[in-house]
């Protein structure tokens, strides 16, 4: 009976410690996001021009090469145009 009452006390000991390191990891956790959010604040303004640049990037480039299709677009329409009308009737 010694030996049980003293394997649940070891057990209990042991989740108490457990208990104390989780409780003392998430403080310190919440610290540290604590601590480091008026940096995280700070590059803010950085991250969102970055955003924009990016976005103003690809439109850019989307508008260059629908610029740079639609002539050959129109020239294959105006060349290619006629053969299909006549394969289209045969």
């Amino acid at each position: 009976m010694l030996t049980l009452m003293a394997m649940f006390t070891f057990l209990f000991a042991a989740f108490c410690a457990l208990a104390a390191f989780v409780v003392g990891m998430f403080a310190l956790k919440m610290t540290f996001k604590l601590v480091l959010l008026p940096i995280k604040l700070l590059f803010l303004p950085f991250l969102a021009i970055a955003v924009i640049l990016k976005l103003v990037v690809l439109l850019t480039v989307g508008a260059v090469l629908l610029a740079v299709l639609i002539p050959i677009a129109v020239i294959l329409e105006i060349f290619v145009g006629p053969f299909l009308l006549i394969s289209a009737l045969t």
